[in-house]
């Protein structure tokens, strides 16, 4: 059974295609990657899915509770005051009984999820005093605390340190054989093909499947245009309008 449906999916701004032509059947404990040039329609897929955008035609079905979408690190306004262990404990808000008050499931949720991405010391801290890595790592573990079955990241690892990197995807495959689905966003090749499906994306989508099938040279030039090359036997992306 597919934990997430979609068929003819498209997404209108104003007149503008902005997303169109998407038919995705995602399974319980599987993982997709979505790739694409920069304003292809990768985050505008991430806000369908998690109900934040509405689409102009199709249809989108996510099976269980509202997923946890997880938005690519920002700065944060100094002038907010809201420590580590407020923001991840703003995940569980949503599911809270009549009186709004944390349970010891609650507490257990957001203390395993700041302990899995290796942030548990930071709880007291700031949030704006955070490297991008740190801070990231803050923003996953608010996804996992939410408890969902579908897991949304907008570019998760983009720029962040290695340790984080490497905390973060790890994250990612404990989910998945878990029995979780996650979609992750990427413009990078070797992180699409560490997932189970990768959808390829240029406002419409030009391919899915395994990433064998989809990561090809001519799918990757439909896709990419200049923005592709190949060096040797090696396919690299080099997307002039995506800055790290």
């Amino acid at each position: 059974m597919s934990i997430i449906s979609t068929r003819s999916l498209e997404v209108r701004y104003d007149d503008a295609i902005v997303l169109q032509g998407v038919d995705l059947d995602i399974q319980a404990g599987s993982s997709l990657a979505v790739i694409g040039p920069n304003g292809s329609g990768k985050s505008t897929l991430l806000g369908v899915l998690a109900g934040t955008i509405q689409p102009a035609s199709g249809t989108a079905v996510v099976d269980g509770p509202t997923p946890a979408f997880v938005l690519q690190s920002t700065d944060v306004d100094p002038s907010l005051p809201i420590t580590v262990l407020d923001t991840v404990s703003l995940a569980r808000y949503p599911s809270l009984g009549l009186l709004g008050r944390f349970r010891q499931v609650d507490r257990d949720a957001v203390q395993t999820a700041l302990e899995r991405l290796d942030v548990a010391d930071l709880a007291s801290r700031q949030l704006h005093e955070l490297s991008g890595g740190q801070r990231q790592r803050v923003l996953v573990a608010q996804g996992l605390a939410q408890d969902s079955n579908v897991l949304l990241l907008d570019e998760p690892i983009t720029g962040l340190d290695l340790t984080s990197q490497a905390i973060i995807l790890e994250v990612i495959d404990e989910q998945v054989k878990a029995g979780k689905v996650v979609i992750v966003t990427t413009h990078e090749l070797d992180d699409a093909r560490r997932c189970d499906q990768v959808l390829l994306l240029n406002t419409e989508a030009i391919a899915c499947g395994t990433p064998a099938e989809v990561l090809t040279e001519t799918h990757l030039r439909a896709a990419f245009g200049r923005g592709f090359i190949r060096v040797g036997d090696k396919l690299i992306l080099d997307d002039p309008h995506h800055h790290h």
